[in-house]
C-alpha cells in the first residue's frame, strides 16, 4: 500500500455507506489520539491516510461526487497532507465560538501558521539556548507558499491551517527519546504542550513510515 491514495482506494456512493459507521468510528478515535491542543484556542490534529481518506469520503457523499474526475480533484486536494517518511503533516484550527472572539483574535493571530514548532529532547526552545551537542532540537513548521497565500492577509488570518515538519533521522531519534512538546511561538499567542506517550506513538508511526 503506498503512502498517498488512489483512485481505487476512493469507494463509491454505495459502497462507502455500507462501511461508513464502522470507519467513522475508527477515524473519531484515531483523530482523538492525533489531536493536540495548544493554548486555549488552537488544536491541531496530525493526519494520516485514514484521516484523510476518510475527509475524501465524506466530501464525496456530501456533495454527490460520482465521477472519476471529481475524485482525482480531490486526490489533488488532499493528498499533500499525507506525509510521507519523516514527515508530519497537521490541520491547525483556530477554535473560536463567536464572531466577537474572531474579531477580537484572527487579527492577533497573523503569522500562526508560520509559528508552530516541534521541540525535542529538552523540550526548550533554541531561542532559550542551546547546549552544543546537546539533545534539544526545534523544528519549525513548514507552509505551502500558496495556501499561505490565499489563507492569510496582511491584518487577519484563518481559522484553519495547514502546516508540515521535516524532520531528519537524528530528530526522529530524538522525537522517539522525548519528550516532545508542541509550541506556538507568537508575540500574541506562546502556549506549548507536551505531547502524551499515546500521541509520540502514533507520530512515531508517521516518521518512520
Amino acid at each position: 500500500m503506498g503512502t498517498k491514495l488512489v483512485l481505487d482506494d476512493i469507494a463509491d456512493l454505495r459502497e462507502y455507506e455500507r462501511e461508513r459507521e464502522e470507519f467513522r468510528a475508527h477515524v473519531i478515535a484515531l483523530k482523538k489520539r492525533r489531536r493536540v491542543g495548544v493554548g486555549p484556542i488552537v488544536t491541531l490534529v496530525f493526519e494520516n491516510r485514514d484521516t484523510i481518506r476518510f475527509q475524501i469520503q465524506e466530501m464525496a457523499r456530501a456533495e454527490k461526487i460520482l465521477s472519476d474526475e471529481g475524485i482525482e480533484t480531490e486526490l489533488r486536494i488532499y493528498n499533500p497532507l499525507i506525509p510521507e517518511p519523516g514527515h508530519l503533516a497537521a490541520t491547525l484550527f483556530v477554535e473560536l465560538q463567536s464572531d466577537e472572539a474572531m474579531r477580537e483574535w484572527l487579527p492577533k493571530l497573523v503569522g500562526i501558521e508560520t509559528a508552530v514548532e516541534l521541540r525535542v529532547g529538552d523540550g526548550q526552545s533554541a531561542a532559550k539556548g542551546e547546549e552544543p551537542g546537546g539533545r534539544n532540537r526545534v523544528v519549525r513548521c513548514q507552509v505551502d507558499p500558496d495556501h499561505a497565500e490565499q489563507l492569510t492577509r496582511e491584518d487577519i488570518t484563518a481559522a484553519v491551517h495547514y502546516v508540515h515538519f521535516a524532520l531528519d533521522d537524528e530528530e526522529v531519534a530524538a522525537f522517539a527519546a522525548g519528550p516532545v512538546s508542541l509550541a506556538i511561538d507568537l508575540d500574541t499567542y506562546r502556549h506549548e504542550t507536551l505531547l502524551g506517550e499515546e500521541a509520540i506513538a502514533e507520530l512515531l508511526g508517521d516518521l518512520r513510515g
